[in-house]
C-alpha cells in the first residue's frame, strides 16, 4: 500500500472515501464537524437520528455528502471523547482500513490522524495509522490453491495532519511505521508457514536473502561448525530431527566503527513437539510458531535495515526442530553447554532455553552493549500475563527500563517480573551443574535465571513471547511482536549514541 501525506480540509478532498470520526456522545470529531458545516448539518441529522452513534470501531458509510467533493464519506466511531486514548485510535484506524479495503474504495484520505490522542504527537499518529493500516490488509494465503481476491483492494492511503509545518514529520513517521510494518508483516509470514515449509534451513535462506537485498553481512553455520564451537546444548535438542540445524548470524554495522554492537538473540524451534517429553496432541500444530523469537529478530533487521539507523546491531538464531527419535535427548540426559557447565535435563520440552545459552555465550565475542534474547519459552508466561504483554526479565535496570519505554512507545507493551536469587534454587541438580527446569512455580522466572547463568558478561534482557506472539481460535495467526517494540527500542539507542 502506498502512503501520503497532506495537509487540507476535509470537505475539499476529490477522493473516493473521506474517512472522519465521531464520539459517542454523537459528536462529530475535528474532521467530521467541517464536514457537518459544509453540508449544512447533513452528518448531524444522521447523527441525531441514531444511525451513527460514535461506539469505538463501529463504521457508516455514506455516499454523495451534500458540500463535499469526495464520492464517499466513512463515519467512524471513536467511543468516549475523554478516553481517546493509543488503544482506541489504533482501533479505530484498524476498522476503518479493514471496511475500505473491503469496499472497493482504492484510495481514501484518512483524518483520524488530526484527533488528538492524549500525549501522542502527529507523528506517533502517523506512524502508528500506517501500522494499523498495514495490520489491517494483511493476509497470508500462501499454502492455499485458489486464494481469494479482494475487490479493488485499498492501493493508497493519504494521511491528513492539521498544519502544512507537520508535513516533514509526518513522512519520516510514514516512512519508520512502513518499515515497522513490514518487519512485522515478515515476522507474521514466517511464524504462519508450516513447520515443513519453515525449516532451520529455510530461516537460513531467508536471512542470507534479506542479507543481500539490504546490504548487511550472514552467515549461516551448519551441523559440524557448531559441534566444532562446542554447543552441546543447542545440539542435544537436535539430535531426534532428521533435519539439520543452523546457526544464523547476522552483523548489520551501521554505527560508529568503534562503537560495540547491541545483540539480538531469537529462539528458532521452528516445530516443537516437546521431544520425548512428549507434548499433547490438541494443538500441537500451533508448535509451529515457536520460531516466533527467531521471526522477530529477523522482522526488527528488516524494519532497522529499511529505515537505516545508524547503529550496530548483531543477529543470533539457533535454529533446529525438537522431534522424538532413536537418538533423541532423554530426560535424566546430561549435556555441556558452550559456556562448558553441564546441564541435567529433566524435561526434553524445556528445549528453548538448551539452545538459546550456547547462543548466549557466542554472543560473548562481541563484547556487546547489551543483549536481548526473544523466546515462546513458557506456557506459564501465558497464565500469568495472557495475551496483553510480553514477559521481561534482566539483570540490569536501566535496560529492563528502556525496553519497557519503547514498549509503551510502540503500543507493544512488556511486563517486568522479579530476577531474584531466591528463584535460582529451583534449578539445583544432583547429578549437573544445574537442571534445565524449576518445577511449576515461577516457570517464568526459573526459565529466565536458567539463562541468565549464561549471561555473566554483559547486560542482559529477556522477552518471553509466549502470550503475545501469535493467536488461537478464529483470528489464528502469528502476530508480529515483538518486532515494533524491538524497532523502537533500537531507534532510541541509535538516537542516543548518534
Amino acid at each position: 500500500m502506498e502512503f501520503t501525506i497532506k495537509s487540507g480540509s476535509p470537505e475539499k478532498q476529490r477522493s473516493a472515501c473521506v474517512v472522519v470520526g465521531v464520539f459517542d456522545n454523537r459528536k462529530p470529531g475535528l474532521s467530521a464537524d467541517l464536514i457537518d458545516r459544509a453540508s449544512n448539518g447533513y452528518l448531524s441529522e444522521i447523527i441525531r437520528r441514531g444511525d451513527m452513534e460514535g461506539k469505538i470501531g463501529s463504521t457508516l458509510l455514506l455516499h454523495n455528502v451534500p458540500g463535499t467533493l469526495c464520492d464517499r464519506v466513512l463515519l467512524i466511531g471513536l467511543g468516549k471523547e475523554r478516553e481517546f486514548r493509543e488503544k482506541e485510535f489504533r482501533q479505530a484506524t484498524r476498522a476503518a482500513v479493514k471496511l475500505l479495503n473491503e469496499t472497493g474504495s482504492y484510495e481514501a484520505v484518512l483524518y483520524l490522524t488530526e484527533e488528538a490522542v492524549k500525549r501522542r504527537d502527529i507523528a506517533w499518529r502517523v506512524e502508528h495509522a500506517v501500522l494499523m493500516a498495514m495490520d489491517a490488509v494483511y493476509r497470508f494465503d500462501r499454502m492455499k490453491s485458489h486464494p481469494e481476491e479482494v475487490r479493488r483492494p485499498l492501493r493508497k492511503l493519504t494521511l491528513s495532519v492539521p498544519q502544512r509545518s507537520d508535513l516533514p514529520a509526518g513522512e519520516a513517521a510514514a516512512r519508520r511505521g512502513l518499515a515497522i510494518a513490514h518487519g512485522a508483516s515478515l515476522a507474521r509470514d514466517l511464524g504462519n508457514l508450516p513447520g515443513n515449509v519453515c525449516t532451520p534451513g529455510y530461516l537460513a535462506e531467508q536471512a542470507l536473502a534479506m542479507g543481500k537485498e539490504l546490504g548487511f553481512k550472514v552467515q549461516v553455520l551448519e551441523r559440524a561448525e557448531i559441534e566444532k564451537l562446542g554447543m552441546g546444548s543447542f545440539l542435544s535438542v537436535t539430535n531426534g530431527s532428521a533435519e539439520p540445524p543452523r546457526f544464523i548470524i547476522m552483523e548489520y554495522f551501521a554505527g560508529a566503527k568503534r562503537s560495540k554492537p547491541h545483540v539480538l538473540v531469537g529462539k528458532g524451534i521452528t516445530f516443537d513437539s516437546g521431544g520425548i517429553s512428549l507434548k499433547p496432541g490438541p494443538e500441537m500444530d500451533e508448535m509451529k510458531y515457536d520460531m516466533c523469537g527467531a521471526a522477530a529478530v529477523l522482522g526488527a533487521f528488516r524494519s532497522i535495515a529499511e529505515i537505516g539507523a545508524k547503529i550496530n546491531l548483531v543477529g543470533l538464531i539457533p535454529a533446529c526442530e525438537n522431534l522424538p527419535g532413536g537418538r533423541a535427548t532423554k530426560p535424566g540426559d546430561v549435556v555441556t553447554s558452550m559456556s562448558g557447565q553441564t546441564i541435567e535435563i529433566l524435561n526434553t520440552d524445556a528445549e528453548g532455553r538448551l539452545i538459546l545459552c550456547d547462543a548466549l555465550t557466542y554472543a560473548e565475542r562481541y563484547e556487546p552493549v547489551a543483549v536481548i534474547d526473544i523466546a515462546t519459552l513458557t506456557g506459564a508466561c501465558v497464565i500469568a500475563l495472557g495475551h496483553v504483554a510480553s514477559g521481561l526479565l534482566s539483570n540490569t535496570e536501566t535496560l529492563a527500563r528502556a525496553l519497557l519505554i519503547a514498549g509503551e512507545e510502540a503500543y507493544d507493551r512488556a511486563w517486568q517480573l522479579p530476577l531474584w536469587d531466591e528463584y535460582q534454587e529451583q534449578l539445583q541438580s544432583n547429578f549437573a551443574d544445574f537442571a534445565n527446569i524449576g518445577g511449576r512455580p515461577a516457570g517464568t522466572i526459573t526459565a529466565a535465571c536458567f539463562l541468565s547463568r549464561f549471561t555473566k558478561k554483559f547486560e542482559w534482557a529477556h522477552l518471553d513471547i509466549a502470550g503475545v506472539a501469535h493467536k488461537s481460535g478464529k483470528e489464528k495467526g502469528a502476530t508480529g511482536r515483538p518486532v515494533p517494540l524491538l524497532t523502537r527500542y533500537l531507534l532510541d539507542v541509535a538516537s542516543r549514541e548518534a
